[in-house]
């Protein structure tokens, strides 16, 4: 029986080692349109060329999710699908991939498919791909994967820093004033994922460190013990993703901590500089 693990390419990974035998593993691609142009988020996208776009574009920018039909033919491919989309308070994402599951199972009754709704984005999404990755290769059953799968949002959790202002004011989510005088003061946001799967600014510091301070201050108050992996995903910032390791190593040194770039989608929002911690 084959299966399937998938996710929207909100999820950051482009590849999911360790998959075994009879296991694939694929996304589905977000779409970001920056005036007349769109850009698909699959591994040839150009993040820096989309973001020189968005700048240079005065006009708002918007994202797509897949369509049903782009779910369908991955759910097609498998006897067993498991599906994990950006938060459903986010993107239509998670609704497109239920009507593909309806669509699917009408004509092919016999067809296991299950879609989680992460409640997030990022790296949280790659933490609950790993589990079900994990739970397959141990032989688990579809309904013990399932049902391990629709847990995994209760217990992560995600945060992020902001660096730039841009695209919130473009579109309309910031006063172009307020955007203007953050910039000039180098202030940072940092928010968290609620638990419905929506966005909650926190603080607004200035300067990169007390960013980073103040994410690894929350990490702590939520209750993160370093017993279990941290996914760092940063938006052409390397060095910041680096120093959030370190802290986060520092603090809890048996801490497991990953660090990747932003696809498309979340360069969207969060931006060059942005950093994203799921954990």
């Amino acid at each position: 029986m084959k299966w399937m693990i998938l996710a929207d390419s909100s999820c950051e990974l482009r590849e999911l080692g360790g998959c075994g035998e009879g296991v694939s593993f694929a996304t589905v691609p977000m779409k970001i349109r920056v005036g007349g142009r769109e850009f698909v988020d699959n591994a040839a996208l150009d993040v820096p060329q989309m973001l020189e776009a968005m700048r240079n574009w005065n006009g708002p920018s918007t994202t797509a999710c897949p369509s049903p039909e782009e779910w369908a033919e991955k759910f097609l491919q498998a006897d067993k699908s498991i599906a994990v989309t950006i938060s459903s308070n986010l993107s239509g994402s998670y609704n497109s991939a239920m009507a593909a599951k309806d669509m699917v199972l009408e004509s092919h009754p016999e067809k296991q498919i299950h879609v989680v709704d992460s409640l997030s984005t990022g790296g949280e999404m790659a933490l609950i791909l790993w589990k079900i990755r994990d739970m397959v290769a141990a032989g688990a059953s579809f309904e013990e994967v399932r049902a391990a799968a629709e847990n995994e949002p209760e217990r992560l959790q995600v945060l992020f820093g902001l660096a730039s202002f841009d695209n919130l004011v473009k579109n309309g989510r910031v006063g172009r004033l307020v955007g203007f005088l953050a910039g000039r003061l180098n202030m940072r946001v940092v928010g968290a994922g609620s638990p419905q799967g929506t966005i909650e600014m926190l603080h607004k510091p200035r300067g990169e460190t007390r960013m980073l301070a103040l994410i690894l201050e929350e990490m702590a108050k939520r209750g993160y013990t370093g017993k279990s992996p941290a996914f760092i995903t940063h938006c052409l910032n390397e060095n910041g993703a680096k120093l959030l390791r370190n802290g986060i190593r520092a603090k809890w040194p048996s801490a497991e901590v990953f660090i990747a770039p932003t696809s498309g989608l979340t360069s969207f929002y969060a931006e060059e500089q942005g950093l994203i911690v799921g954990y």
